[in-house]
């Protein structure tokens, strides 16, 4: 009976990984797509669109049983919502300035450190570490190399980084809080329409050119539902931990599309410094991962130590991506929403 499932359980592992890459594909294709936007719609008129298109597709597919929800579930609904538009808005005013792969990269300094500071683990300062010497490397680049990042948008992608991290917290909240997946979609649409006040003049220009109107869609699409729907799937197929080390990929990803797609250079430190920081996120999804572990083992000794039901649930921070879905892996005795998966890796975006 093993010999027969094993096979099965391999290619159901490897469609789930080809899930994951064709996720982080299809968010760099999004996000490199929606540069071309910018000239006519600015960075922050096309966030608007792309999240109020990305809304309404989701409220569709997934409609949401938003009156029976509590006071309690809306506000971790809305915080979801407010990281969710700032993190991306700030990402996109980045990407409009410097290079995709960089942007990326410095983006993912946020949840690098939200795992440092959240585990306590001097590995895990040792990874944030490694990641800053890659970001230093970029630095001495724009030195050496006389054309220089644009220091606005660096300053966008930190903080756009700041908002991840701050994402990451919110998103594992509305999982715990909220049944199914409509919690997503109700937060992209509060992030939709925090955002309509600065994006409303890009909304009135793209409904009446439709080809603006239609990239836009597109752009939704590839940077928000499709990475979405692949990532849920792929978590049915794949660990925890082989999920976060893929979309730690995503930086990687970043650079070859921005190479491809937008002709802008990776060569020489920058390559050097995106590697590092891939190697950074990776070695913290290791860590954490041996941390669940060690966790899981004095939860079961303490299990056997105490009367039943004393041994309080606990969650483990497993690693985040850039894609649709930070991951959370439950202990489990946890209640069975623990583990649900809310939002896009970003980002969506």
């Amino acid at each position: 009976m093993t010999a027969t499932a094993h096979p099965a359980q391999q290619t159901r592992a490897g469609s789930g990984v080809l899930l994951v890459i064709g996720s982080c594909i299809s968010l760099q294709f999004g996000a490199a797509l929606a540069t071309q936007l910018f000239a006519p719609l600015g960075s922050w008129g096309v966030t608007t669109l792309r999240l109020v298109l990305g809304a309404v597709v989701l409220l569709v597919l997934t409609r949401p049983a938003v009156r029976a929800w509590d006071r309690r579930q809306w506000r971790a609904v809305a915080l979801f919502g407010v990281t969710m538009a700032l993190m991306n808005g700030f990402f996109y005013a980045a990407i409009a300035r410097i290079p995709l792969g960089v942007a990326v990269a410095l983006e993912f300094l946020g949840p690098l450190v939200l795992s440092a500071v959240t585990s306590r683990r001097v590995m895990d300062f040792a990874w944030v570490g490694l990641a800053l010497g890659g970001m230093g490397l970029l630095g001495a680049q724009s030195v050496l190399g006389g054309a220089g990042l644009d220091p606005l948008g660096v300053v966008f992608a930190l903080i756009a980084g700041l908002f991840w991290a701050g994402y990451v917290l919110a998103s594992g909240h509305v999982g715990r809080l909220v049944p199914s997946t409509g919690g997503l979609a109700a937060s992209m649409t509060v992030a939709g329409l925090l955002l309509l006040p600065v994006g409303a003049p890009s909304v009135v220009r793209a409904g009446q050119e439709p080809h603006l109107l239609g990239l836009a869609l597109l752009t939704a699409l590839l940077a928000s539902v499709i990475p979405y729907s692949l990532e849920l799937a792929a978590l049915r197929r794949v660990p925890a931990q082989v999920f976060s080390i893929l979309l730690s990929l995503e930086p990687a990803f970043a650079a070859l599309f921005g190479w491809l797609l937008l002709s802008q250079p990776i060569e020489g430190l920058r390559l050097l410094a995106i590697a590092l920081v891939v190697l950074a996120s990776m070695g913290t999804t290791v860590s954490a991962s041996l941390g669940a572990r060690r966790t899981r083992r004095r939860v079961a000794r303490q299990a056997e130590d105490e009367p039943a039901g004393l041994v309080p649930p606990e969650e483990v921070v497993v690693g985040v991506g850039t894609g649709a879905l930070p991951v959370v892996a439950a202990a489990p005795e946890a209640p069975s929403g623990s583990r649900q998966a809310q939002g896009p890796s970003h980002p969506l975006g």
